[in-house]
């Protein structure tokens, strides 16, 4: 996808509208053992890039340093749906505590209390994190109302025309 097109498609309103308020993103990537592998997985946007942090032991962590192509997914479970699909490029970087961002991330999905005792809490557990970072390749919006997956764009013109 061209770097226009992919700007484009990345800051669409309902687009901009999902990657703010959604909670969790599912990643797919290939394990080490070849096999593919979906997370389901908490994150925040940094200079067009997505992030999420994990434990540095995690095996995710070795896996996205081997092969570090990815495939996301942020829904919205309502009507009309909504899917977001995104495929990128990880990289990971280990840092020393616990990014702020994580922890602000944490709170979309967490009462205030929760998300305070949350913060204080893995503070204490982790000294140091994994940051993994997306930098898209290639984006698409299904919002069911603008834009539908291709394969259904494709049938309903041939059926109906334009």
């Amino acid at each position: 996808m061209d770097v226009d097109a992919l700007k484009a498609e990345l800051t669409k309103p309902i687009t901009e509208q999902m990657l703010r308020a959604s909670t969790l993103m599912r990643v797919g990537y290939v394990a080490k053992d070849g096999t593919p592998r979906v997370i389901p997985i908490g994150f925040w946007l940094t200079d067009g890039k997505i992030a999420f942090a994990t434990v540095v032991n995690s095996p995710k962590v070795a896996a996205l340093r081997e092969r570090p192509e990815v495939a996301i997914t942020i829904d919205h479970d309502g009507l009309p749906p909504r899917c977001l699909l995104i495929r990128g490029t990880a990289t990971v970087d280990i840092v020393d505590g616990v990014p702020d961002e994580y922890v602000e991330a944490s709170k979309k999905s967490m009462s205030a209390r929760g998300s305070e005792d949350f913060g204080g809490q893995v503070r204490q557990l982790y000294d140091q994190m994994a940051v993994i970072t997306i930098t898209p390749t290639w984006a698409r919006m299904n919002d069911f109302d603008t834009t539908l997956p291709k394969p259904v764009e494709e049938i309903l013109k041939a059926k109906f025309g334009g």
